[in-house]
């Protein structure tokens, strides 16, 4: 995280990471490097997002001049949606963060609604260039997304996230004044404040006392882009051991406790869709590479 100056990761960052690691570093040492149709294909999703949310919501855009206004508005788009989700509204695009494990990370949930059961169900969805479902590989890196996704927001309703956590890791300075069209949309809310610690506490204290639920069910709905034709929807089963589990191993990555990954021999058929296949140390090794970060590791343990 220090090589990357890296203060929080993105929970599709593990993602991806859980696709491939080596893929997942490569695309942050060289972010240029993308193939015009991957990104092609990034940018059609994203338009197709942003659609959905604009059946809900207008979107305002507001002028940032700090960090600390940047978060005040995902604050502010908290404090809007969670009275919508008190009184069983569907809400989308809802950031989410929190410290697990030790680390900061944080996210934005695709929808939050209640099924007829009333339960409340969380919805991801994953546009497809192709017409067809995923492999089973893509299905397991997206049931990690969504498993993340329900451990941080469930840890914000259960106030077990806290503006000191948020401070600490982002380097936020509580007393700084909110810029003046933050100030001006916070007030349109229904909100006075002047500084960023008073909206954060203000943000926590909402999440605490909402009595909202944690998330009962994760769904995943796949659908393909040129049609918008849903192909398909997968329930996904939480088990936070295993999750927990798999998280703490990436993060021994991000932490400095070992070397990148590739994948395994029997994984070798992604590297076809890599763009950085030809570039790739791990696979021209044969995904023999030492771990010299854990060797010494394992010296001082003994």
């Amino acid at each position: 995280m220090e090589r990357f100056y890296l203060r929080c990761l993105w929970v599709s960052d593990l993602s991806t990471q859980s696709w491939c690691e080596q893929q997942m570093v490569y695309g942050k040492e060289l972010p240029g490097f993308q193939s015009a149709e991957k990104a092609a294909v990034l940018g059609a999703g994203a338009s197709i997002h942003l659609a959905r949310e604009l059946e809900l919501h207008d979107l305002v855009n507001i002028h940032t001049s700090t960090k600390e206004d940047a978060w005040a508005v995902k604050l502010l788009n908290i404090l809007s949606m969670v009275p919508i989700l008190q009184s069983g509204g569907t809400i989308r695009e809802f950031p989410v963060f929190g410290e697990i494990e030790g680390v900061f990370l944080v996210g934005v949930i695709d929808e939050l609604h209640y099924t007829s059961k009333g339960e409340l169900e969380l919805a991801e969805l994953k546009t497809r260039k192709r017409p067809m479902m995923p492999l089973e590989a893509q299905k397991e890196k997206d049931r990690f997304q969504v498993s993340l996704y329900k451990c941080i927001f469930d840890a914000m309703v259960k106030g077990q996230v806290t503006s000191a956590s948020l401070v600490h890791h982002m380097k936020l300075s509580p007393e700084l004044l909110l810029g003046s069209q933050v100030q001006k949309h916070a007030h349109q809310g229904g909100f006075t404040v002047k500084s960023f610690g008073d909206l954060l506490e203000l943000a926590i204290l909402s999440l605490t006392l909402s009595d909202l639920p944690v998330i009962d069910a994760l769904k995943i709905e796949y659908s393909h882009q040129e049609t918008d034709a849903v192909l398909g929807t997968e329930m996904v089963v939480f088990e936070e051991n295993r999750v927990r589990e798999k998280l703490r191993h990436h993060l021994g990555y991000w932490t400095g406790l070992r070397e990148p990954q590739g994948v395994d021999v029997k994984e070798a058929w992604k590297c076809r869709m890599c763009d950085y296949a030809t570039i790739c140390e791990w696979r021209k090794s044969g995904g023999r590479r030492a771990s010299t970060l854990e060797q010494p590791a394992q010296k001082m343990s003994r």
